[in-house]
């Protein structure tokens, strides 16, 4: 199995609930294909930089997995689907990391 490393925006409309809903729901395609979550961090809402779809702002979340390339093309598929993610990103990682991000230490 491979590494990677998903970003993805939520709509602002979403409470934090939802987020974490939408967060899970991600997390169990994930794991019913035989990969492993490694980490999850929750950024919260933050600004654009410019507006995305006539919203201002959204919910950023972080997952690190440790899973298979099926699996993660398959919630790749699931979050072109999903009305409520923005934006998503996903890059290959040579290791998992070991610390909080940058943007989970700012924010504390």
């Amino acid at each position: 199995m491979a590494f990677y490393e998903c970003v993805f925006i939520a709509r602002q409309e979403l409470s934090t609930q939802a987020v974490e809903t939408l967060t899970k729901d991600l997390q169990k395609i994930i794991t019913d294909n035989g990969g492993k979550i490694h980490k999850t961090e929750n950024w919260g809402l933050k600004s654009f930089a410019y507006r995305i779809n006539k919203q201002k702002k959204g919910h950023y979340v972080l997952m690190e997995l440790d899973t298979p390339p099926t699996a993660l093309l398959e919630m790749e598929r699931i979050m072109r689907f999903n009305e409520d993610v923005v934006r998503s990103l996903t890059i290959k990682l040579d290791a998992l990391s070991k610390d909080a991000s940058v943007q989970k230490v700012e924010a504390a």
